[in-house]
């Protein structure tokens, strides 16, 4: 049996053996503690989409924003004074050349004409008695038994008998076409404006305007060019103009193609010192007569065939030097290219500089990367209508 004091030296003992294992255990966790973080803090990098720019030769334009003109406009006065009688359009519809607008009182333009037609029938009756006269006294003359003079004084009486009868018919005609005037039709085919003369009021010939007419098919756009735009295009279309014309596409505000075509058919002289701008014009058919004077359009012209880099437009980033894309390096780090940018293609964006065609451009996933850091890169392709990868 044993002594008390070997008994409580093995207690002790006991204790001290327990404290130590857990003492080990303790500091076994806390080495795997800091081991742990060590090895989470390399993660792998992300995954991006990268691809080359899509190298191809595009057609870039010029875009302007134009304002729709009627090709004519007339404005409608009455050419004699008098009564207005009658309207015969609806306001704003659609005329031809020739249709009757308005009638003026007919009636003394009639009585006038009568006048005037009864003034030549005396005129002609009093050539005919010159003639008659002249006819008599010139044998006499010769006969010496009438004086030279009185024959002398008979031709004088026929040539203002002659003259006479000019002024008649002449006071006849412009009476017949005062007459005509009353009867005011549209000069030309287009849509009439609204009325600004009802039947019953009174117009004075060439003061009063009546309605006015605007010629719709086909119209003109009228556009500003700057300086730089007006010399680049100009070089762009030497060699081609076809048939000497300049074309041009056109589309509304709320149209997404340029549907409509044109040309441009003018082209002011000189630039306006205060803008730096050039104004021209483009003439544009309009057979559905749809579009409507005074509205705005778009307007691009072609500035030829060039070759070109393209990339997605959801590519492009700005910071505050400009424009910018990410690409990444042989090694998979993720380097910034300032790029100049130009006009979209068939939804992609025109790099004008700053890419070659050996750049890997990411086109997916760019949130992930960041300008210094590794990212791992998953090859992708650009076409005319990219479709950005699954994130």
């Amino acid at each position: 049996m044993p002594s008390p004091s070997r008994k409580a030296s093995e207690q002790t003992e006991g204790l001290w053996t327990s404290w130590l294992a857990r003492f080990q255990g303790a500091a076994v966790g806390v080495a795997l503690t800091a081991v742990a973080p060590a090895a989470m803090a390399q993660p792998a990098p992300p995954p991006v989409t990268v691809a080359a720019p899509l190298a191809r030769p595009v057609t870039e334009w010029q875009e302007h924003t134009g304002r729709v003109e009627p090709s004519a406009r007339v404005d409608i006065r009455a050419r004699v004074s008098g009564q207005v009688d009658a309207v015969h359009f609806t306001d704003g519809a659609i005329v031809r050349q020739g249709d009757l607008l308005f009638t003026i009182d007919q009636r003394p333009f009639s009585i006038a004409l009568d006048t005037a037609r009864a003034d030549v029938a005396r005129n002609e009756a009093r050539l005919l008695l010159a003639e008659q006269q002249v006819a008599r006294y010139e044998p006499l003359a010769a006969s010496r038994i009438a004086p030279q003079a009185e024959l002398d004084a008979r031709r004088s009486a026929l040539r203002e008998a002659q003259a006479g009868l000019a002024a008649a018919r002449a006071a006849e005609q412009q009476a017949a076409l005062d007459l005509e005037f009353t009867e005011i039709r549209a000069t030309r085919a287009g849509r009439i404006s609204d009325r600004r003369v009802d039947a019953g009021n009174l117009v004075q010939a060439g003061q009063t305007l009546l309605t006015t007419l605007v010629a719709l098919d086909p119209v003109y756009v009228t556009f500003d060019a700057s300086e730089a735009e007006y010399l680049r295009q100009a070089r762009a279309a030497q060699g081609r103009l076809r048939n000497g014309r300049l074309p041009v596409q056109l589309r509304l505000l709320d149209e997404a193609d340029f549907s409509r075509e044109g040309h441009v058919d003018f082209v002011d002289s000189v630039f306006d010192p205060r803008s730096g701008t050039i104004r021209a014009r483009a003439v544009v058919p309009n057979a559905d007569l749809f579009l409507t004077p005074g509205s705005f359009a778009r307007v691009r012209l072609s500035t030829g065939e060039a070759p070109a880099l393209l990339v997605p437009d959801a590519a492009v980033m700005a910071d505050q030097t400009g424009r910018m894309v990410l690409t990444v390096g042989a090694d998979g780090t993720v380097m910034p290219r300032q790029v100049r940018l130009g006009p979209l293609s068939e939804g992609l964006r025109v790099v004008r500089s700053g890419l070659t065609p050996e750049d890997r451009v990411i086109i997916g996933g760019l949130h992930r990367a960041r300008p210094g850091g590794r990212v791992t890169a998953e090859q992708g392709r650009i076409g005319p209508s990219p479709i950005a990868s699954a994130d």
